[in-house]
């Protein structure tokens, strides 16, 4: 799963700080999977001054209003949530900002994660999508759902955010206005009785299209379903109008960036999570 553009905030105060981080960043300030979590109970939301924190037991991202940066504002909320930590705290830079690898590093923050943004354009013809694309099954019927779970928490069982996905999450994710359930492809194999083998969730908002999750059963890996599903999605964008594709992916997923560079995805920015940990008592 991955950040733009972001759920719908809980409240008009929140929203508001959220659109004015958007404009002036040019990503989402928190992931989607923090919001919807928001959404669920499993985070709560922390004010201080203009500065908003999504805050769970043991991960925080925080965000300042941008009329009110280089003011402290940073530096205070991320005191306060420091010091309000059970011994071990996991945050997010979004971006990547030198202001935030300064506060980081003035604090002793460890990186311990490169989640990279990249972007592609989505050609109005491509030989093997439409090949691809006939081989998958477009819409993603109620029915099913608890199917798509299932094979995402296989095939993301390390992964921390993506592999823990509920189904509350993803109901609080399907009420967003940009989810569109013909926007999840499903390919399943062709002996019966037919199992799913992967699927491709896209989330189109304005003109950007985004490979939002690409799932493959562990089982069923090195076989091309993850390329059939790239091929499926890029023709299901095009089919859409969008002429414009982003994705996440980890920075050590070597596989997996070798399938996306095949299909002319580039880096655009960087996220990192960084690690706190208090020290230990004497």
């Amino acid at each position: 799963m991955s950040d733009s553009p972001h759920p719908s905030a809980p409240d008009a105060r929140l929203h508001a700080l959220i659109e004015a981080a958007v404009r002036a960043d040019g990503h989402p300030p928190f992931s989607d999977g923090s919001l919807a979590e928001l959404a669920t109970g499993a985070r709560r939301l922390v004010w201080l001054g203009p500065a908003a924190a999504l805050v769970s037991e043991r991960e925080a991202e925080f965000v300042v209003h941008p009329d009110a940066r280089r003011l402290g504002h940073g530096t205070a909320m991320l005191n306060e949530l420091l010091t309000a930590a059970p011994g071990e705290l996991l945050l997010w830079a979004h971006g990547a900002h030198p202001a935030a690898r300064r506060l980081a590093a003035t604090h002793g923050l460890e990186p311990v994660r490169e989640l990279l943004r990249l972007r592609a354009e989505v050609p109005a013809e491509r030989g093997e999508v439409a090949e691809a694309a006939a081989r998958v099954e477009a819409g993603l019927a109620a029915g099913v759902v608890g199917e798509v779970l299932e094979l995402n928490a296989s095939a993301f069982a390390g992964h921390p955010e993506q592999g823990s996905l509920t189904h509350d999450q993803f109901d609080a994710l399907a009420a967003e206005p940009w989810f569109d359930p013909a926007d999840v492809l499903l390919l399943r194999s062709a002996t019966e009785p037919a199992t799913l083998l992967g699927f491709c969730w896209l989330k189109v908002d304005g003109t950007t299209g985004e490979f939002y999750v690409v799932a493959v059963d562990p089982s069923h890996q090195g076989e091309g379903v993850g390329r059939s599903l790239m091929a499926a999605g890029f023709a299901r964008l095009a089919e859409r109008g969008i002429r414009e594709a982003i994705l996440y992916v980890e920075a050590d997923n070597t596989a997996a960036l070798r399938l996306y560079r095949e299909f002319g995805f580039h880096e655009d920015s960087i996220d990192i999570q960084y690690r706190w940990a208090s020290e230990p008592d004497d």
